[in-house]
């Protein structure tokens, strides 16, 4: 800063003496410029003035001292205007190169003062340059009343904030941020200060974004846990979590049910409580993330033990490893184990009868054939030597023979045969007492026979000869059993509701049964005969004292009743075998039967040997179709010898075609049922197409009620069963032959 010039006042004082001796100038000479006044001038003129007080001299004193105030406050004002000016150029650098949007608005707080270039580029369409003159048209208009509140809120208190407002931005897009308003006051020169509002804009997109996502995987996280809570709750396993110290953490339902203990006691107690031998397993978590342990056994709260399967898996964490138990109960798998054996070994056994039977019906239907031979050759035989007494008599026992071999293959048969028995309403006690006079006949005085039976029971729907049948070979058996020893037989009768286990064995249906019992207390059978004990030909008599087909009989007997034959016994106590038969129906009041062809009943007189018989008056000529050529020879000399014109066919097909070609030269076709290659329906089929009026009779060892509804449908008039008597063979062909025979009454 330059120095005054104070000249002037030096040169005034130094001619302040001389003004009284010499006169004046006229023009005085100019005086050179001062020089420059040392730097401690005031301070000089301070000290050299002192002793002086002259009014001048004061006023030259002040005047100094003013200058030296005025430079030090000059020294200052530079200093300030340095600073300001810094000041306004690092808020100009920050005001531009904050990543904000920033902008000053006037006291309206609508006209944009200054805006940096982030508000510029927001609000400012692209590539436009005009002037971002005005704020508010940028705030949506449901958010305007909250911005000029909090507008006014900034001006009385300095600052505020309003959240989540949308903006409409330059490029047409929308923008959600908050908004930051600070009220500052501009001085004036004149008049007192204006408001002006700086305003910042925080783009909260990007984090309502990450916000929004983050409460989105919450509530997934949320959903997850939910359904792994339903899932565990649901689960059929027992479900245990345990932490490091084997703690019980989560105790599902199921485990809850199987431990017989609840989750709120179970929780917090250690894991060998409910399952003591895993305890040796759990050191697998070194080494694997899981692990089947296998079977073991539980315990339940109240100490009982519980079969179960268990499996682990391990999970690592920060404090220490989490193991998770998977128990699963294997009560109802043993039990159903159990069952399905059982039912395999039923069904086995059901398969194995079967074969049997079909085996042995195959048997007996060829043994038939040779049994009819037979027994027509020994009747044929008798007729012939009525005069040999000798050979009578070995013909009487040859006849003999053959009758008991007819027995034993219509046993066999029984056993064979799926055919409906012809079922009708039965009482027990009655069905019992008429049996009871047939078993007390041949019974041995040693053994005692009991009777009991209530008389209340309800009627049974059965067929009473074969129930009796079925009583009959039970008591006999159980005679054998006693082997001549001292006994007692019980039969009793009563009505039951079977066990689920036992239905399900016995394949019986949930209702009630007549149970009949046959009880002895003989030396009873072990396992292994008891599991053979229904097999056909199965026997544990001596050589010569049973066939083995009894029990085997009385099992195919209740299989066609539709009930079940079960079998009780130990070694030492005996055996009791118990008959399930089903009620009679409410609503059934007239007899169950299978359809069948009526039977030519035959002549109750006294039978008469063949030869004597009367031979018809009128000779007929029958048709005899069988493919055994023993039974074709045999018919054909016993009607021959009846007077009867008989022509025999061992195949079936040559006596279609005899009968196609002369179908008035027979008066009855009698043919068999079973033949290789043809059935005997066909040939009955066939006769009826040639000539509907021609009769017609189907003969067959092996009857069902399926082949006599056939027969009948196909238009034969009668159903022989082999083997037969001669006499009854030849009254069903008297019969069949003489219109004049009361059919009605067969």
């Amino acid at each position: 800063m330059s120095q005054p010039d104070l000249s002037f006042l030096v040169q005034r004082e130094q001619s302040a003496p001389a003004a009284a001796d010499a006169p004046a100038p006229s023009d005085p000479a100019p005086l050179p410029p001062l020089p420059e006044l040392p730097a401690d001038l005031e301070a000089q003129l301070l000290a050299a003035s002192r002793p002086l007080d002259d009014p001048l001299a004061l006023l030259i004193e002040e005047l100094r001292n003013y200058q030296a105030e005025l430079e030090v406050q000059n020294q200052v004002l530079n200093y300030s205007q340095a600073v300001a000016e810094s000041a306004s150029e690092r808020f100009e650098a920050l005001f531009s190169s904050v990543p904000l949007p920033l902008l000053v608005l006037d006291d309206a707080h609508d006209m944009v003062i200054q805006a940096n270039a982030m508000a510029l580029g927001a609000f400012q369409p692209p590539g436009s340059d005009r002037l971002l003159a005005s704020f508010m048209p940028f705030v949506r208009e449901a958010d305007s009343e909250r911005v000029v509140q909090a507008f006014e809120h900034a001006r009385q208190h300095g600052r505020s904030e309003v959240h989540e407002v949308i903006f409409h931005l330059g490029d047409a897009s929308t923008m959600q941020g908050d908004l930051h308003i600070a009220c500052i006051e501009v001085p004036q020169q004149e008049g007192p200060p204006i408001a002006q509002f700086m305003c910042a804009i925080v783009d909260q997109g990007p984090l309502l974004a990450e916000r929004a996502a983050l409460q989105e995987r919450n509530a997934q996280l949320l959903a997850s846990e939910k359904r792994l809570e339903a899932v565990i709750n649901a689960s059929m396993d027992a479900i245990i979590s345990v932490d490091k110290d084997l703690r019980i953490t989560v105790f599902n339902p199921t485990a809850a049910a199987l431990f017989a203990c609840s989750a709120s006691d179970a929780l917090g107690s250690q894991l060998e409580r409910f399952l003591p031998e895993i305890a040796t397993s759990l050191p697998l978590s070194k080494v694997a993330t899981q692990a089947v342990l296998g079977e073991m056994q539980g315990r339940t709260a109240a100490g009982n033990t519980v079969q179960v399967e268990v499996s682990v898996a391990f999970e690592s964490l920060a404090d220490g490893v989490n193991t998770t138990v998977f128990a699963r109960d294997l009560t109802s798998r043993k039990r159903t184990e159990a069952q399905r054996s059982a039912l395999e070994a039923q069904l086995r056994e059901a398969h194995k009868m079967q074969a049997l039977g079909t085996m042995a019906g195959g048997i007996a239907h060829d043994f038939n054939n040779i049994v009819g031979a037979i027994l027509g050759n020994v009747e044929l035989a008798k007729a012939d030597s009525a005069q040999n007494p000798q050979l009578l008599e070995s013909l009487l026992e040859i006849e003999k023979a053959g009758r008991r071999a007819r027995d034993l293959v219509r046993q066999i048969l029984t056993f064979s045969r799926n055919e409906p028995p012809a079922r009708r309403a039965v009482h027990p006690l009655q069905v019992i007492q008429e049996t009871e006079k047939l078993l007390r006949m041949g019974l041995p005085p040693a053994i005692a026979l009991h009777i009991d039976v209530p008389p209340h029971l309800p009627p049974m729907l059965a067929d009473p000869a074969q129930v009796e049948q079925a009583l009959f070979n039970l008591t006999n058996n159980a005679v054998h059993a006693l082997a001549g020893r001292t006994g007692e037989i019980r039969i009793e009768a009563r009505r039951v509701w079977p066990e689920p286990h036992l239905q399900q064995r016995l394949d019986l249906r949930q209702e009630s049964y007549i149970a009949l019992s046959v009880r002895d207390n003989g030396p009873g059978m072990d396992a292994s005969t008891r599991e053979r004990v229904f097999e056909p030909f199965f026997t544990t008599k001596p050589v010569g004292q049973g066939t083995g087909l009894g029990l085997a009989v009385v099992h195919g007997l209740m299989r066609t009743h539709e009930g079940a034959v079960e079998v009780e016994t130990q070694p030492g106590q005996g055996c009791c075998f118990t008959l399930y038969f089903p009620l009679l129906p409410a609503s059934a009041a007239a007899i169950f039967t299978a359809p069948r062809l009526p039977r030519v009943r035959t002549p109750q007189a006294p039978q008469l040997p063949v030869g004597l018989h009367t031979a018809p008056q009128a000779q007929h000529h029958i048709m005899y179709v069988d493919d055994d050529q023993s039974l074709v020879f045999l018919v054909q000399r016993l009607l021959r010898r009846r007077g009867y014109q008989v022509t025999s066919f061992d195949d079936p097909r040559a006596a279609v075609e005899a009968l196609r070609q002369t179908p008035h030269a027979f008066d009855l076709v009698v043919t068999d049922y079973n033949m290789p290659g043809y059935c005997g329906l066909e040939l009955v089929k066939a006769a009826q197409q040639i000539r509907p009026d021609l009769p017609v009779a189907l003969a067959s060892g092996y009857v069902t009620s399926d082949i006599s509804e056939q027969a009948l449908a196909a238009g034969a008039l009668a159903l022989i069963h082999k083997p037969n008597d001669v006499s009854e063979l030849c009254a069903i062909v008297d019969q069949l032959l003489h219109p004049q025979s009361d059919w009605a009454q067969r």
